[in-house]
């Protein structure tokens, strides 16, 4: 079980979940395969934190619940909503609508009560069991929140009014009426509850709730922006004095609300239009204490990428590029997790440690990611084969060197194993057979060696070089000896001192071939059979190979004295040639 994670800036970032670690199946079909599954090294490194966590297409819009214990998305096709429970990390029930939502508002701690803003002009207000009442705005909406002290339900949208719409008398109330042609953002500062509408015309309006009064316009400039820009997003700090708003460029612009000027501009670099904005303040243990020495966090979101910053500084923090389209994001209030609805199936789970703790009720991540991170199995090499140009022409692929099914690396190409083992079979196709027969071959001769009878000390492959091997070894072996006699001294003076450091050199590479099991191929796979009989060997080995030829040839019944001065003057040439010997066989 492998978890995806990237690092920017030391910040790790794990993808729990999502369309890019595990496909869809369905449970009729895994039953069936399930013995072939279990091979499937994507199904089973699979992660479902939430079960049935996505839509039959994509996610429009997601929220967590202000307690912490459930989360509703909004999402198609067929338009629906659906609540999830995190006790049970599966779905708690879904809920069909007749038209696509725009946004939704939770009005109450739980799931309970909501509001939703649909793309036919409707108003929906949901409770536990249903629909509860349906309410028809004059224009198209295009966003909405809730002033909770006056129970009114704010819409902005194709119209420069705000529309309010109070539930506790359940009619509409005079609308609050704009400069501008268009609404996109409304927006309720949590301090002292001000108005902030992001208009099409790209500025900023605020509202004073109890006057019901523009006290202010903010007008967003960027020096190396040509032409007008809307205000696509905006969001309220919670100390009341912060305010961030995103334009349809994709800048970023922070504000004090007691100056015009913005005190931080960031760039989101891919000029989408800024979808989410939202303020991450730093995660504090229980003494306390902050946790992020960094401090807060901006989390600004276009279509394509995720970007995490910090609020003084403006340097980036990290980043999350989601493998679709992103229409919402959400954070789980005081951990690391983040949710992210976009036009995918699944609603992608990302988890940052260094952002905050995992929540409760799956405390586990924190153990499960470093464990998965580095018990990593899969390998995106597996795959591939490894081949050099020399082989690409045996297999008849060498016109495909330029494309893109050959990936050029280092010496040779990667090239994908299923084409490789077709092109192998088709230059090849005997191979099988071939190996067949082989095998048979070795195991009818491992059932032979079982057996009990006088075996030879010399492999069948490569046996003039363990001849020689053994024989460097038996002039040690005789010198050794001579030493122990009493002609010591004759024996010292006919081999020398440097002939006899020759010759123990010789007899520890001779014990270090045949001994190591390193080597052992060498006298057992035929591939490194030795031939003696091609030009470059002879020039190399022109004296030596006829005296050892020679002294093989030799009848075997000759008795011992032929065979103990026969070993001597092998082992006296062994010394004269053993530098250019030791160089070619080590």
């Amino acid at each position: 079980m492998v978890l995806t994670a990237t690092s920017t800036n030391n910040v790790k970032v794990y993808t729990v979940s999502g369309s890019n670690l595990a496909r869809k199946i369905p449970d009729w079909l895994a039953r069936r395969k399930r013995k072939e599954l279990q091979k499937d090294i994507e199904w089973s490194t699979r992660i479902e934190l939430i079960q049935d966590f996505g839509f039959p297409e994509a996610a429009l819009r997601i929220k967590a619940t202000p307690d912490g214990t459930h989360l509703m998305a909004t999402g198609l096709y067929k338009p629906q909503i659906r609540v999830f429970d995190f006790a049970n990390s599966s779905m708690k029930f879904d809920r069909h609508t007749d038209t696509e939502n725009v946004n939704f508002l939770l009005m109450s701690d739980d799931w309970t009560k909501s509001v939703h803003l649909q793309n036919d002009r409707t108003l929906e207000f949901h409770n536990e069991g249903q629909m509860h009442y349906r309410a028809r705005i004059p224009r198209f909406g295009r966003d909405l929140a809730y002033h909770s002290p006056s129970c009114d339900v704010l819409v902005g949208g194709a119209s420069s009014e705000v529309f309010r719409l109070n539930i506790d008398q359940g009619r509409f109330m005079t609308p609050m009426a704009t400069t501008a042609g268009g609404v996109n953002v409304v927006e309720v500062n949590p301090a002292h509850q001000l108005f902030g509408f992001g208009t099409e015309d790209g500025t900023v309006e605020f509202w004073d709730p109890r006057a019901r009064n523009r006290i202010g316009v903010l007008e967003p400039t960027i020096p190396i922006m040509q032409g007008g820009m809307e205000i696509t997003a905006l969001s309220f700090r919670d100390d009341g004095l912060g305010a961030a708003v995103g334009t349809s460029s994709g800048h970023v612009l922070l504000y004090d609300l007691r100056q015009a000027r913005p005190w931080q501009i960031k760039d989101q670099q891919y000029g989408l239009p800024i979808k989410v904005v939202k303020w991450l303040e730093p995660t504090r243990s229980y003494s306390g204490d902050a946790l992020d020495m960094e401090g807060a966090k901006i989390m600004s979101a276009d279509s394509r990428i995720i970007k995490l910053w910090a609020v003084e500084s403006g340097k980036p923090y990290t980043s999350i590029e989601p493998p679709c389209d992103i229409n919402d994001v959400c954070v789980s209030p005081g951990t690391g997790l983040v949710y992210v609805a976009g036009e995918s199936s699944d609603i992608q789970t990302y988890f940052v440690p260094q952002l905050g703790p995992a929540p409760q009720w799956c405390h586990f991540l924190e153990n499960l990611t470093e464990e998965m991170e580095e018990n990593q199995k899969h390998s995106i090499y597996d795959d591939y084969k490894f081949v050099v140009r020399r082989e690409l022409e045996s297999l008849g692929l060498a016109h495909l060197v330029g494309t893109p099914v050959l990936k050029p690396y280092m010496h040779g190409f990667f090239v994908d194993l299923r084409l490789y083992e077709r092109a192998k079979a088709i230059a090849n196709p005997f191979a099988y057979e071939e190996y067949r027969i082989r095998r048979v071959q070795e195991k009818l001769a491992e059932a032979r060696e079982s057996r009990i009878r006088a075996t030879t000390k010399l492999p069948k492959v490569n046996r003039a070089l363990a001849q020689r091997l053994l024989q460097m070894q038996k002039a040690e072996t005789t010198k050794r000896k001579a030493d122990d006699e009493e002609d010591k001294e004759e024996e010292v003076k006919r081999i020398g001192g440097r002939q006899r450091k020759k010759v123990q050199a010789a007899a520890v590479t001779a014990s270090a071939v045949l001994e190591d099991n390193r080597f052992k191929d060498i006298f057992a796979d035929p591939e490194f059979e030795v031939d003696e009989n091609v030009d470059e060997y002879k020039q190399l080995h022109n004296t030596y190979a006829k005296r050892v030829q020679k002294t093989v040839d030799r009848d075997d019944s000759s008795d011992e004295e032929d065979l103990d001065i026969r070993h001597e003057k092998i082992s006296q040439s062994d010394a004269e040639s053993v530098d250019s010997d030791d160089e070619f066989y080590q």
